[in-house]
């Protein structure tokens, strides 16, 4: 549940540095609780969802991409921004279909968190998809995506090996881990 902090930095001037399709960014001027001026310099993201994607046969379907921003490919759990009238289960149900060709029979949302708070405003929805069924839209044109099939076992062993890096991912990942109970790697 969100909490408002009764030490709140209080806005004094807001400058807009980039207005792009998906986020912009700020750098404004605060007056802390002591009463100094510090600069906040402020990524304001598009909503977005994440879905943790769970088979009958004990694994996950996680995509792998190429990030320009890392200039690597990054095997991460399907996600997208929430477009304009759309709720986040409506966003999870579309995404599924565009990178995975599936359709979820049950969707649970898991919760909301931030991306990087530090920074940014993204507010990220997590959700567990389960009872697949095959179904597909295209695949939005800017998008190479690739599915791959991990078995739970495997988890540990990826994340301690550096395999998974993506901060949406790892938290998913984590969840699931506790959620069934498997033991991280040693």
């Amino acid at each position: 549940m969100p909490h408002k902090s009764d030490i709140e930095e209080v806005c004094v001037n807001e400058r807009r540095i980039f207005d792009g399709k998906i986020l912009s960014v700020r750098c404004d001027e605060v007056r802390t609780p002591s009463g100094h001026i510090a600069t906040r310099e402020v990524v304001e993201h598009k909503a977005a969802v994440g879905m943790l994607v769970v088979t009958n046969r004990k694994s996950v379907l996680l995509v792998r991409q190429y990030r320009y921003a890392v200039h690597e490919e990054t095997l991460e759990v399907c996600a997208g921004l929430i477009e304009k009238g759309e709720d986040p289960s409506q966003a999870a149900e579309r995404e599924m279909q565009e990178e995975l060709n599936v359709k979820a029979g049950k969707l649970y949302d898991i919760g909301d968190f931030y991306a990087s708070p530090g920074f940014c405003t993204e507010l990220f929805t997590l959700f567990l998809a389960e009872d697949l069924t095959e179904s597909s839209l295209p695949q939005d044109e800017d998008e190479n995506v690739s599915v791959v099939e991990v078995k739970f076992d495997d988890i540990p062993i990826m994340i301690r090996e550096g395999k998974i890096r993506d901060s949406k991912t790892f938290a998913a990942l984590s969840w699931l881990m506790a959620k069934e109970g498997i033991a991280p790697e040693a």
